[in-house]
């Protein structure tokens, strides 16, 4: 699984132009987030991004992450 740090994500959308599940959205401050239950795995999002904001992780980690 893949996950997108809010506080490194410049929100660009590269990563979302890349996904071919359109698996990542914009949040309501322009951050890029991905939906885990529409994400292949594939990690073309992680290819994409040149701010190194894009980590993969487990579901366990993601879940832990989140507020």
């Amino acid at each position: 699984m893949f996950f997108i740090d809010p506080e490194v994500c410049t929100g660009c959308g590269e990563c979302k132009d890349a996904c071919p599940c359109d698996a990542i959205s914009e949040d309501e401050n322009g951050r890029c987030v991905i939906d885990t239950d529409l994400c292949a795995d594939c990690g073309a999002c992680l290819d994409v991004c040149e701010f190194g904001s894009i980590f993969e992780a487990s579901q366990e980690e993601i879940d832990s992450l989140k507020i």
